[in-house]
């Protein structure tokens, strides 16, 4: 019989706190993603996981017998998780990479209309003053 192998790693996803279990089983590598409201105590995730494990829906199994983990030298270990955590490239998963792209996109997308709205206002603020001076002058 295999080895069971079992992980659950929660974070701060905004605005929601997110709990990810993963589960080793043989060959195949599976994950749930659990979604909590506010940051959670321990002994709440403890309370959930005895009452709901049966109940997780898991992504479907992923043979894990093509990636062959290596023992790393832990001073290299070290370095490579120093260099991820300070490079800001490479955040998050795929999703949240994503979803900070699109962040990006509408932030161009609100700086464009904001710069021709001020400029409309600069324009029709300009318009108004040249039609007053026009006034003026033509009174006397």
């Amino acid at each position: 019989m295999g080895s069971i192998v079992s992980k659950f790693t929660v974070f701060f996803d905004e605005p929601f706190w997110v709990g990810i279990f993963e589960r080793e089983e043989g060959t195949k590598y599976e994950a749930c993603k659990i979604t909590f409201g506010a940051e959670p105590k321990d002994y709440v995730i403890y309370e959930f996981m005895l009452k709901n494990q049966k109940d997780l829906k898991f992504s479907p199994g992923i043979d894990i017998n093509c990636c062959v983990k290596r023992c790393k030298n832990p001073k290299r270990m070290k370095r490579e998780i120093r260099k991820q955590v300070n490079s800001s490239a490479c955040i998050g998963t795929k999703a949240q990479q994503a979803l900070k792209l699109q962040h990006e996109q509408m932030k161009t997308i609100k700086k464009v209309r904001s710069k021709e709205q001020k400029e409309a206002e600069k324009e029709r603020l300009f318009e108004l003053k040249q039609k007053k001076r026009k006034q003026k002058h033509r009174g006397h």
